[in-house]
């Protein structure tokens, strides 16, 4: 009796035709590849969670028709503690300014002090008083491209930083700041003007935005 090769072959397994490959090319290394490439490029461009904690919640805008209006997208905000800082040391200086023109004026006598000193006072008691809506009014915007900054109320400014553009991304705080753990992040061009700097972060929010923007700067100059 004479064995066929479709007798000796397993069951279920398809017959061989001449000519056609034993096995198919495995094409899943290229294919897990470009998969992870494209899944390292999203995880470094992804932002970091966990950016709204603990700040505000709704842009202060002008009331003008003619203010600048705020792109379409995710608007973050700066930290509420952000605000009692900025009061703090404020008070600061207006109580050194109330001493000091009352030293001048009575003290020495020098009454031309009062005119001066009360101007310079009278700014600082506004400046106070406007100071938490100019908190609100600042935020920032992590677009596909760049990262718009907008702050002001009577003065707007509304800029927009390309990612490859970054030259530098550092931290600073001050006593106060550390007391509160804020802290600020400063954003260095190969443009001076269009430097930004964004006060006011949580102290974890400054350092994973920090990271983030600098993987996403990398990944731009590289071409990624």
């Amino acid at each position: 009796m004479t064995n066929s090769p479709e007798a000796s072959m397993p069951d279920g397994a398809p017959p061989h035709t001449p000519g056609s490959p034993t096995h198919a090319p495995d094409s899943t290394p290229t294919t897990t590849d470009a998969a992870g490439a494209v899944q390292q490029e999203t995880d470094a461009e992804a932002p970091p969670a966990a950016l709204d904690d603990g700040t505000f919640t709704r842009l202060a805008e002008p009331g003008s028709a003619n203010r600048l209006e705020l792109e379409q997208g995710v608007w973050h905000q700066v930290s509420r503690k952000y605000v009692w800082v900025q009061l703090i040391s404020s008070g600061i200086v207006l109580i050194l300014s109330v001493v000091a023109v009352l030293v001048v004026a009575l003290a020495l006598g020098q009454t031309w002090a009062w005119i001066p000193g009360g101007i310079w006072i009278v700014i600082l008691v506004w400046t106070i008083a406007i100071m938490p809506r100019q908190a609100r009014a600042i935020g920032y915007q992590l677009r596909d491209d760049d990262l718009v900054f907008r702050r002001g109320i009577l003065w707007q400014r509304m800029v927009a930083v390309p990612y490859g553009r970054m030259q530098l991304v550092d931290i600073t705080h001050g006593p106060l700041d550390r007391g509160f753990g804020i802290a600020q992040l400063k954003f260095v061009t190969a443009a001076a003007s269009t430097g930004v700097v964004i006060p006011g972060l949580p102290q974890p929010t400054a350092e994973s935005l920090r990271d983030h923007l600098v993987a996403v700067a990398e990944s731009r100059r590289t071409g990624l």
